[in-house]
């Protein structure tokens, strides 16, 4: 937190000097790269992703399941950074891949499919926790069988020309043809013996059976590929992707989840009438677009800090959230003002903010950062 605090003390001090610039609409270029590399390193980056010169923001593939777990992420407040998973994995970031395409592609087989995920540009330092393999399939009508079989494969030893694929049974499932959702398979030992060799990584191999008989199944319902008669933007957002959910080191905050509707009642706002200097939230809104990152962040386009100011007048009162130390520190302060100074408006109750963005590989990212938004203030 007290990190947290120099940081934003420093971007006030800066946003203060560009107010009174020549042109306020517009951040002098030096006060915009002071921005820049105080946020870059509070969120941990050494350099400021860019993406290719080919590519934009505007023309880059957010897979919806990215949205989806980043709109999820954002109802909750207050219970530190990592994602809530049905597997209890401590992980403070998602990266999404799709498949690398390649000319052996092509199968005459249309219920089976080699994936190849490259996953190099994972940091050293993130942990993987979980990782996901995610398919779409569409319902099919009349259907001449209604239980398929999906089984997901880690390739151990590709096939040769004299020796047979080495193949590892990760996960497997029963679905109803008859509808239509998205599938997730656990592929999780794949990821770490990739990242362990990447020379290991011969992909993931899925194939669909009857459910009944094992025997090949009938009509195709899994998106295993794009159809020729498939448009761009369907294909974009129904093909298969790998979700790897790891964690960074970074310290997690402590408090217990709570939605975004009942935090805004935790902390009603208090504008009592004679005491609107003493310690209080205010507001603080850090715009993405003024130190040019919107090419890259994805979502928020910007978030509200909002910082604490005010003062911590003796006797403290009940609202002003003291410790028992900032009271006796004020009760001394009021008998001898030069022996110690009055106690400090500072934060008392932080939560975190999720960033979907796009690196420079061109890869999505979904990241929790701690300690970034300011719930509650108090006299310390």
């Amino acid at each position: 937190m007290r990190r947290l605090l120099l940081i934003l003390g420093a971007l006030l001090a800066v946003f203060a000097h560009a107010s009174i610039a020549t042109h306020p609409d517009k951040m002098d270029s030096n006060v915009q790269q002071a921005v820049q590399l105080s946020l870059l390193h509070m969120f941990g980056f050494k350099n400021r992703p860019r993406l290719k010169s080919d590519s934009s923001l505007s023309a880059a593939h957010v897979p919806p399941t990215m949205l989806q777990l980043y709109k999820r992420q954002r109802r909750l407040v207050g219970g530190g950074v990592h994602f809530v998973r049905r597997d209890s994995s401590n992980s403070n970031t998602v990266r999404s891949f799709t498949h690398t395409e390649s000319p052996d592609d092509d199968s005459e087989d249309p219920h089976r499919f080699l994936y190849r995920f490259n996953i190099t540009g994972m940091p050293s330092s993130e942990d993987p926790r979980a990782a996901e393999l995610r398919l779409y399939r569409q319902a099919l009508h009349s259907p001449e069988q209604t239980g398929h079989r999906i089984h997901v494969y880690d390739v151990i030893r590709p096939q040769t020309r004299h020796t047979d694929a080495l193949l590892r049974l990760l996960d497997t499932r029963q679905v109803d043809v008859r509808q239509s959702r998205w599938e997730t398979f656990d592929v999780l030992p794949a990821i770490s013996r990739w990242r362990r060799q990447s020379q290991n990584n011969h992909g993931l191999i899925v194939q669909i059976s009857s459910a009944r008989n094992g025997d090949a199944a009938k009509g195709e319902h899994v998106r295993l590929r794009r159809a020729s008669e498939l448009s761009g933007s369907t294909w974009t957002s129904t093909q298969p992707v790998l979700l790897v959910f790891t964690d960074d080191g970074r310290r997690s905050g402590g408090g217990s989840l709570r939605t975004r509707r009942n935090a805004d009642h935790h902390h009603p706002r208090r504008r009592r009438k004679g005491h609107r200097d003493n310690c209080r939230r205010h507001s603080l809104y850090v715009d993405f677009s003024e130190v040019g990152w919107n090419d890259w962040i994805v979502a928020p386009p910007g978030y509200q800090a909002y910082y604490c100011h005010g003062e911590c007048p003796f006797p403290l009162a009940e609202h002003l959230n003291a410790t028992n130390h900032a009271i006796v520190q004020t009760l001394v302060h009021s008998v001898k003002p030069k022996a110690v100074p009055r106690a400090c408006c500072v934060p008392t109750e932080l939560t975190p903010i999720s960033m979907l963005y796009l690196d420079e590989k061109n890869l999505v990212v979904l990241k929790n950062y701690q300690d970034m938004v300011v719930e509650g203030c108090g006299c310390r």
